[in-house]
């Protein structure tokens, strides 16, 4: 997969592991590998990918015919690779093609079909049909139900060998003579760029960058990918996270078409380091998520057998049972394995341009694609013997599943918000993505002392289909039988929401005045105005996940823009807390009229309410309370490239401009320096290395903030502020080695990996009287974190708005040790520098787009940080 920290780690473990060649046999393996990948290379047409023993149809184009070069020569465009497949799809009775959705890009994601002309006549006989193996009651037909396999590639657009094998997947299955008998039994899915946008990105970086006089050296600029790189989408983010979040459109789109489907099978083709051979799952056996049956891992070794013959067969290296788990169902090929189908991971050594020289000789393209349409091959063959077997298994899947909830004592979950539409909705949205029923509320609960509002809670009942995915949904786990994670340890949505949850016995369940939820009919409601025109202010609670977005409407509409740092009532008895937002005429040239009308625009498309205020004579503070204080517009300066971490910078990009609505600047690094911040009052810092600003880039920051500016910092980019003295922190160094005199050798690699945090959920306790605390009415508060940089608290007590409690771990998996050293430690951190102030965190609070509930504590720095006292930052 080609990602950084422990995946590159485990890419290497398995290259020093794999082989047990002594140094000669090595030599002369790699000798002949790379005699091999330079003749391949040299030699590539259709004859050297294709199996021995088929006839192809000639009324079916071949890649070149449409592209005008070899499959391997180039990498294929996104453009070009659905040109090809329309023109296959158009000259073939077996293929047809459908677009899915857009990227946000605008690129078409496509779907093809391949089947029998008499399965095209009934697909959606055939899905109804697939839709009873999810009823334990239903009759179905095994004997004769068609066998359906998914086909999707390269999820990480800098992973081109999947894409590009889907040219020869596509002309295969829709040319070759001896395969069309055998489709009344099976259909494909084929997805040939699940990201079309990272595709298209990394695509243009190597065919620009290529000669034509190929040397293979790995120092070569068309190796090494200018920062974002092509892995991620348009926003930097990593899609093949997001099956079960479902935050971008690409996953939206594709997991409709999962739960439309019903795949047995689900191929998901990668690539990883470049020093590597090919990998195919099950993946460690002991790293399994406890929900995925047994029996899903047996199928999976009993699919890998085919690979294995496969791959002996036209002699290339392989391995599996190493490095990679099925642990997090946010994967594409572990989303499957949750809902009776069998998700099936492949990992093909990269050679990120046409031509690498590697450990194993040279690694040609056309060999990586080779290697991938190879599996394609080996898993039609499996899907066509195990047809029966299969969809037999995903009947039983979920005739289990009837037995296991039935004998659950949690029957469902409710959830909800007191004070915030939209996180419950964005919820009962990301819920209802699984083909999951989703119940809202016809009237107002109290269970166990929490309340659940109907206009803001909703239930998800237990026992339905998706008993599992939901349990994974909702379930915290801190127990587990292996330390190792490739991913996250740990997702519990209500958490990553911050939302109070409950799961209820049948007694409740049975008591609950519900009603179903219509996907399709699921909506955010719109605010309003509360009042009429002509009030002497307008007042915003902070509490609506939106109210960043109508404040930033508001300022560029000219309003005067203030916040309230104390809290008031209105005389009809309306309170109103710390962080709201009082709103004038200021410099909006409106009259009455026309200001109420704009407030209505901006409440209604920003989700949230704004009230008409009618005396300036409240209780608590008065509308011209010194506890007032206008706020100037953010003028936002996000710092990238370099060492920049760009997935958190894709996160923090993606808030303000898809959620937030805010125009702000992508800021390179090294453009840092004279005047250059001048125009900004809040530069953004992710997480990441800044090695590459040095001392003058650090001494240009530390005068901006001096002179007024807030400065927004995480992780890697908080040390690098500290090491240069820009502010006041300080982070806590643990032990990185092992006491006593001797450990086995064998047990470094499992003792060093443990001690990784890949991703868990940690309690919290937040000031909520603190300007970053602003919006939240509970100090209980989640966060998540998946890095071991332990930042340490402020001497300065009232410079410590979110702080880790003594009992720190929620769910998921951290090291003792690291836990121990996280107890009562420092999560956000406020440091005073001349008329600016900086504000550090130690956790991500916009991790993957899905945690809701801390967007807006990086919000609240963004637009409050300009307000913090200066004593309260020394």
């Amino acid at each position: 997969m080609l990602d950084n920290g422990l995946n590159t780690q485990s890419a290497r473990f398995h290259v020093a592991h794999l082989n047990q060649f002594n140094h000669m046999k090595k030599a002369v393996l790699s000798f002949l590998l790379t005699v091999f990948a330079l003749f391949s290379y040299a030699q590539v047409d259709l004859s050297y990918y294709l199996p021995k023993g088929f006839t192809y149809d000639s009324n079916i184009p071949t890649p070149k015919e449409v592209l005008g070069y070899e499959v391997g020569e180039w990498h294929v465009s996104h453009d070009q690779l659905v040109m090809y497949m329309k023109a296959v799809a158009e000259a073939s009775d077996r293929v047809t093609i459908e677009e899915t959705g857009r990227t946000y890009e605008k690129r078409p994601q496509v779907l093809l079909t391949i089947t029998s002309p008499a399965n095209h006549g009934k697909i959606d006989q055939i899905k109804a049909e697939r839709a009873k193996l999810r009823d334990p009651a239903a009759s179905v037909d095994i004997n004769s139900m068609p066998i359906v396999m998914f086909m999707g590639y390269s999820v990480h657009g800098n992973e081109p060998s999947g894409a590009n094998s889907s040219l020869l997947a596509i002309y295969h299955f829709a040319a070759a003579n001896e395969v069309g008998p055998e489709l009344d039994n099976i259909i494909l899915l084929l997805d040939p760029a699940i990201n079309p946008d990272g595709l298209n990105r990394f695509a243009s970086w190597v065919n620009s960058h290529k000669s034509y006089n190929l040397n293979g050296d790995p120092n070569g600029r068309e190796y090494n990918e200018a920062w974002p790189r092509g892995r991620t989408n348009h926003y930097w983010f990593d899609l093949n996270r997001d099956w079960l979040p479902v935050q971008h459109p690409e996953s939206r789109n594709r997991v409709r078409v999962f739960q439309d489907w019903l795949p047995n099978i689900h191929l998901d083709f990668h690539e990883m380091g470049s020093n590597s051979t090919f990998f195919f799952q099950p993946g460690v056996p002991a790293r399994m998520h406890p929900l995925t049956p047994q029996k899903n891992f047996e199928l999976t070794k009993k699919i890998g057998e085919y690979h294995a013959k496969a791959l002996d067969q036209i002699g290339s290296l392989y391995y599996n049972q190493e490095n990679y788990d099925d642990f997090y169902y946010g994967k594409g090929s572990t989303y499957p394995d949750v809902q009776g189908s069998i998700g099936i991971l492949f990992e093909q050594a990269s050679s990120r341009g046409h031509l690498q020289k590697t450990d194993y000789g040279m690694l040609s393209f056309p060999f990586t694609i080779r290697n991938q349409f190879t599996a394609n091959l080996s898993s039609y063959q499996a899907a066509k013997e195990m047809r029966e077997e299969l969809n037999q298994w995903m009947k039983d899947f979920y005739s289990e599943i009837k037995t296991e909830s039935d004998a659950d004592v949690n029957k469902a979950y409710i959830f909800g918000s007191k004070e915030d539409l939209a996180r419950s909705y964005h919820l009962a949205d990301l819920i209802l993505q699984h083909d999951i029923e989703v119940y809202s509320l016809k009237e107002d609960v109290t269970l166990n002392g929490q309340e659940f509002k109907k206009e803001n809670s909703y239930i998800v009942p237990a026992n339905q289909p998706q008993y599992r995915l939901i349990k994974a949904m909702f379930e915290t786990r801190t127990s587990f039988q292996d330390s190792l994670f490739y991913d996250i340890s740990a997702w519990t949505y209500p958490m990553a929401f911050n939302l109070d949850y409950q799961a209820l016995n049948s007694r409740i369940l049975n008591l609950a005045n519900v009603e179903k939820v219509d996907k399709s009919n699921l909506v955010l409601a719109p605010g309003k105005v509360i009042g009429a025109p002509g009030a002497y202010q307008y007042a915003m609670e902070w509490t609506g996940y939106y109210a960043p977005k109508a404040a930033n409407k508001l300022m560029n509409a000219g309003f005067l823009v203030r916040v309230a740092h104390a809290e008031f009532s209105t005389p009809d008895g309306k309170t109103f807390g710390r962080g709201t937002i009082l709103i004038g005429k200021g410099d909006s040239g409106l009259d009455e009229n026309a200001m109420y009308h704009k407030l209505n625009e901006i409440a209604a498309s920003s989700n949230v309410d704004i009230f008409a205020i009618n005396t300036g004579y409240t209780s608590g503070i008065n509308m011209g309370s010194t506890f007032t204080e206008p706020l100037d517009k953010p003028e936002i300066a996000l710092l990238v490239e370099g060492g920049v971490n760009s997935y958190e910078a894709g996160e923090i990009w993606h808030l303000l401009d898809q959620r937030m609505g805010m125009a702000i600047t992508l800021l390179p690094m090294d453009a840092i320096g004279g005047n250059t911040l001048d125009k900004y009052n809040v530069v953004l810092m992710p997480d990441g290395r800044y090695n590459g600003l040095g001392k003058s880039g650090a001494a240009v920051l530390k005068e901006w903030v001096s002179k007024g500016g807030t400065l927004v910092a995480k992780g890697g980019a908080v040390r690098f502020l500290a090491q240069n003295e820009v502010g006041s922190f300080s982070f806590k160094e643990l032990p990185e080695t092992e006491q006593g005199l001797q450990k086995s050798y064998a047990d470094y690699d499992n003792a060093t990996g443990a001690k990784v945090t890949g991703g868990a959920i940690f309690n919290a306790k937040l000031d909520i009287t603190h300007p970053i605390g602003y919006g939240y009415t509970d100090a209980d508060i989640h966060t998540f974190r998946n890095d071991n940089q332990f930042m340490e608290p402020s001497e300065n007590p009232y410079a410590n708005p979110l702080v880790y409690t003594d009992n720190p771990l929620a769910s998921g998996y951290i090291h003792p040790s690291n836990l121990e050293g996280l107890k009562n430690g420092g999560v956000i951190r406020i440091s005073s520098l001349g008329g600016g102030r900086i504000v550090g965190f130690a956790d991500n609070m916009n991790f993957r787009a899905f945690w809701f509930g801390t967007n807006k504590l990086y919000l609240n720095a963004i637009f409050f940080g300009q307000t913090i006292q200066r004593g309260t930052g020394r």
